[in-house]
């Protein structure tokens, strides 16, 4: 396919996204809603320091936001008949994915700027290394936005089955990836644990980029979390070139 035609396909399938999916009543839910009734009932009233916790946060807010876009398109195209037509459209499969994706990126830095944003108004936050902080909205957003479109991958037309399984592995991820408890206060089996999910990675990013008291070195963060990337892709390509040579 001709460069130029494989990035409009591009452009168009994710501006097709943000204006279809947006607003849908999961995206809301799981992606706005969800992670701020997660903070108010772990941090409000607990007089926890919210400064060192904020990276935890915010990376939580990227992860569901960026991840509750894709687990919805798929399915939805699939059981409103759009999704042959797509695919019978002069685009390729890795449009369509990473159009998927950019959908899930953009909505995720948007929200996640803007609460970040109010955030240190509030509470008046340091930040250490503003590079180091954009390179971890861009990673991060692809990251989960990548999980979300692994996420849409199976046959399933139905989206709330597809929400429902997405809740099964994203809710486990944020009790194991050092929001509640800081990496430095883990070992044994617990840091093994923690150091599998890629939020990990994420919330290290953060807090390397705002307080400078990161565990990992942040190329390593980086690395991590490209390598993430990568796999996911990978594995929603799979998956949805086997389902389309079934049929399904």
């Amino acid at each position: 396919m001709d460069l130029n035609v494989f990035a409009r396909s591009i452009l168009v399938i994710t501006e097709k996204n943000m204006r279809i999916y947006y607003f849908k009543g999961p995206v809301v839910v799981f992606g706005l809603l969800f992670p701020l009734i997660m903070f108010f009932t772990f941090f409000i009233g607990r007089n926890l320091d919210l400064v060192l916790f904020f990276p935890g946060f915010l990376g939580m807010m990227l992860f569901f936001t960026a991840s509750s876009v894709g687990p919805l398109i798929t399915p939805w195209e699939k059981r409103e008949k759009t999704y042959e037509r797509l695919v019978s459209l002069p685009v390729i499969l890795e449009s369509i994915i990473i159009g998927d994706l950019l959908a899930g990126a953009i909505f995720g830095v948007a929200i996640t700027t803007i609460v970040f944003a109010a955030s240190a108004i509030l509470l008046h936050l340091s930040l250490m290394n503003a590079g180091l902080l954009f390179l971890a909205f861009v990673l991060g957003s692809i990251t989960f936005a990548a999980l979300g479109t692994l996420l849409a991958s199976p046959t399933m037309n139905n989206p709330s089955h597809i929400m429902m399984l997405s809740s099964l592995v994203r809710l486990p991820l944020i009790f194991v990836s050092g929001i509640f408890i800081p990496l430095s206060q883990l070992s044994g089996w617990e840091w093994i644990l923690t150091s599998l999910s890629p939020l990990t990675y994420l919330v290290d990013l953060f807090h390397a980029a705002l307080n400078g008291d990161a565990v990992y070195p942040p190329w390593v963060d980086m690395l991590a979390l490209a390598a993430v990337i990568l796999v996911f892709i990978g594995c929603a390509k799979v998956i949805q070139k086997r389902n389309l040579m079934k049929g399904l």
